[in-house]
């Protein structure tokens, strides 16, 4: 009965935590993407809110900062970078920076051991062309609650935890900006730690003391208990890792072994450091004014928290400094300008336990559409070849041309149909 008991108020415990914890997220998610802050382009005043709400969290929690004698703004990693507007083809230099803070580790060896837990803060402000906005005609504020204030508050969150719960290696809190202009932040980081600063304090001496970097980067649109998971092939221990970890929390996790996604991760994988990139990937929201804080699944987000801190706990606390390998790039494909467009959005999490790839967004009025093809399809054969997930599908792509018509077989409801569907090319 006295076993009973305790187990029952410790598990009411942890539902109070928990309860909390997405509280939080749920707040720094909805002020970040609020329409005051207006999108957070680099050097605007709505990046100069984001970054004092989370200077004043960090500094809430007693973090060390990363610069010596500058008061309130020891956690800011400055630096500039210019950017050329296409339309009016004049180029601004924008001002701005990293937020950073470290957790000191417990153990005397590997104290001296870096691990970076980050996200990028910054987003598109108010589109336009050029901005990155899938609505580039559209002028107005991009929240960004998805990308990335989801992210934030994850790492908000962890960094909370990791204050009091601590490990054996150092944990450098990052949260970059100018992600959204090319990785800038997270480039100029790596350069920083490069050079001899007099003013850098509580980080490593030199860029070598960095042994793993994860990234959370659009984490708030969990669907099916699924995570995606970059950089699995980065080092040896990795994936047995990550797996371990996801049947833990019962996640299916989808590994992707190469860390060159498009977000801040891939500018450490440049530098030989190992990685893991986590995100519940994308949706029509994204890189619009829709992505707003409605929209994300904060229990979701709650599942991501949970299994990032059992995860960086392990990386953490692993007895030797995680190998690095180098894996070629199998994302490249994504970035290819396709001749032709179906106007779907696949399922890039690999959920679905049926052979094929499901398509998660089918868009009114582009082919796959007009085909016959719905949300909810999984696609199992692109003119005539075989579809097992989301690189054979850019494969696909690749091969096809405007103009012509081709079959699509899917299974719907466990009916196998096949539809002709007429190629067009991108909108650009």
């Amino acid at each position: 009965m006295m076993k009973s008991r305790i187990n029952l108020l410790f598990l009411a415990f942890v539902l109070v935590l928990q309860t909390q914890a997405q509280d939080g997220m749920k707040q720094t998610v909805e002020y970040l993407a609020s329409q005051e802050l207006g999108g957070r382009f680099p050097a605007s005043a709505g990046d100069t809110l984001a970054s004092e709400f989370i200077t004043a969290k960090l500094r809430s929690l007693k973090l060390k900062p990363i610069v010596k004698g500058k008061k309130s703004k020891g956690y800011y990693q400055d630096f500039k970078f210019s950017k050329k507007d296409i339309v009016t083809e004049t180029t601004t230099e924008y001002h701005t920076h990293n937020i950073m803070a470290v957790i000191p580790g417990t153990d005397k060896r590997l104290k001296h051991e870096y691990i970076v837990v980050g996200s990028h803060y910054d987003h598109l402000g108010l589109g336009g062309q050029g901005s990155g906005s899938r609505r580039p005609d559209t002028l107005g504020v991009h929240p960004g609650a998805d990308d990335n204030a989801s992210g934030d508050a994850v790492v908000l969150e962890l960094a909370k935890h990791f204050r009091k719960a601590r490990s054996p290696r150092s944990i450098i809190i990052a949260f970059f900006g100018a992600e959204e202009q090319g990785l800038v932040g997270s480039k100029k980081f790596l350069e920083w730690m490069k050079q001899q600063d007099s003013q850098r304090k509580n980080l490593p001496d030199s860029l070598k003391g960095i042994v793993a970097m994860v990234n959370l980067d659009m984490v708030g649109r969990m669907r099916d208990n699924a995570l995606s998971v970059s950089g699995t092939g980065t080092s040896s221990e990795f994936k047995a890792m990550v797996e371990s970890v996801a049947e833990q929390k019962n996640l299916h996790v989808s590994c992707v072994p190469d860390g060159y996604g498009p977000s801040d991760q891939a500018s450490f994988v440049a530098q030989d450091i190992p990685v893991l990139f986590l995100t519940t990937g994308g949706h029509m929201e994204y890189h619009t004014p829709a992505d707003v804080p409605s929209t994300l699944n904060y229990d979701g987000m709650q599942q991501t928290l949970d299994y990032t801190k059992e995860l960086v706990a392990r990386l953490a606390s692993m007895p030797t400094t995680p190998d690095y390998i180098s894996v070629p790039s199998t994302q490249t494909m994504k970035h290819a300008k396709f001749k032709v467009t179906l106007g779907l959005m696949p399922d890039v999490m690999g959920a679905s336990t049926i052979p094929g790839l499901r398509a998660d967004i089918v868009v009114a009025g582009k082919p796959a559409h007009n085909a016959g093809i719905r949300s909810g399809d999984i696609i199992q054969e692109i003119d005539g070849k075989p579809l097992k997930d989301i690189n054979e599908y850019m494969e696909r792509l690749s091969e096809l041309q405007a103009g012509t018509t081709i079959p699509v077989k899917v299974l719907r409801d466990g009916k196998t149909m096949v539809f002709q569907v007429h190629l067009t090319p991108p909108v650009r």
